[in-house]
């Protein structure tokens, strides 16, 4: 009989049939719970409320994978110290800290700026004009140094000569230290909200010293925000709310572009893109792609996104003026746009709006940003 040598194949052929069923079963089974489907571009969610005492400025990811924020200046007045803040990554409240020696009686206001290669937070505080390290770790503050109150240059219309130590801004003020960015060897730039100039905090600390001084940069009583150095052009970006002297309508905002030459003096200051009238534009980000997530603070409350040379090429949301994002909280003073993976954490000013928007919103861009330069010197001394 033939039927002990079929037995063996017929075996074969139910194992086989019992893998495909297997098989099957597996593949109709949902996947791994911790498989989120993927957000749309431009899908805006809550990352985080912002208490009292509000006004939440530029948002700065750490390489320890934490969240920071500073509250900047109330429009109306307080006396409440200023609180740098850190959250998880996923938008848990964990720490804070009072910001010390601040002038209560005046404007103030702190931006987590940056961060040193040791993990210190970089701090800008308004009200004494100085860069300050906050340690996470310890929680310990330090001063690092003072931007100088420069006189006004005599002729506010044209640059000031290399050296000459004075404000090409129309409006006499103080220094307003605003924004800051590593450069090459460790050096470490800051703009100037107030005074139409970018400083250099040399290597390793030092006295700070006028970088730039323009009337490009003047722009009465809205200045020079962002800034961010692109080691692969060896240039900054600069982003500029408004402009007095230029030529072009005053309310107009800017991002510019300057070189940093080998002998680390700047090049020609060359205008990338101007900004529709009023809408002031602050801080941003860069995807690995080069394009440029800029945050207009004005009224039309919108990220821009421009090519690596300038060319305008989305906005979000698509209507100005009406803050509609499709999240909870609608976009009010958006200050900046700090990227963490593919999405980007702004800072929901409402600088003259609704305390209640008060918070750092997260926005699906759909790909990757790049990570602000962090050279190994990028630290200062103790």
């Amino acid at each position: 009989m033939s039927r002990p040598r079929e037995r063996p194949a017929a075996l074969a052929a139910l194992a086989a049939l019992a893998a495909l069923a297997l098989t099957a079963g597996l593949a109709a089974q949902p996947g791994p719970a911790t498989a989120a489907p993927a957000r749309e571009r431009w899908d805006t969610r809550v990352f985080a409320v912002v208490q009292a005492p509000g006004y939440p400025a530029y948002v700065h990811a750490h390489t320890n994978g934490r969240v920071y924020a500073g509250t900047y200046t109330d429009p109306q007045g307080d006396a409440q110290a200023s609180v740098v803040r850190e959250w998880s990554g996923s938008g848990t409240l964990l720490r804070s800290w009072r910001v010390r020696g601040q002038r209560l009686d005046q404007p103030h206001g702190v931006q987590v700026a940056h961060q040193t290669v040791r993990g210190e937070l970089v701090l800008l505080e308004k009200s004494t004009s100085s860069l300050r390290l906050l340690d996470p770790r310890t929680g310990r503050q330090r001063m690092v140094a003072r931007f100088p109150d420069l006189p006004a240059c005599a002729d506010p219309t044209s640059a000031p000569a290399p050296g000459a130590g004075c404000s090409p801004n129309v409006l006499d003020l103080p220094a307003i230290p605003n924004y800051a960015t590593w450069g090459p060897g460790g050096a470490l730039f800051v703009s100037d909200y107030a005074q139409a100039v970018v400083w250099r905090v040399p290597p390793r600390g030092g006295r700070p010293r006028v970088w730039l001084a323009s009337p490009a940069l003047d722009g009465t009583q809205f200045g020079t925000t962002g800034i961010v150095f692109r080691p692969g052009r060896r240039d900054l970006l600069i982003s500029q709310q408004s402009t007095a002297l230029d030529g072009t309508l005053p309310v107009n905002g800017k991002l510019y572009r300057v070189p940093i030459r080998r002998d680390g003096r700047p090049g020609p200051l060359e205008t990338l893109w101007t900004s529709q009238p009023t809408e002031l534009p602050d801080g941003f980000g860069i995807a690995q792609s080069g394009q440029i997530y800029l945050a207009n603070a004005g009224p039309s409350a919108q990220l821009v996104v421009l090519s690596p040379t300038g060319e305008e090429l989305e906005r979000f949301p698509e209507v100005p003026f009406t803050g509609d994002n499709g999240s909870a909280i609608p976009s009010d003073t958006p200050s900046n746009a700090t990227f963490r993976g593919t999405r980007v954490l702004v800072a929901n000013q409402s600088f003259t709006g609704d305390t209640s928007h008060h918070a750092v919103l997260e926005v699906e861009t759909g790909e990757r940003g790049r990570a602000p330069y962090l050279p190994p010197g990028a630290f200062f001394r103790r």
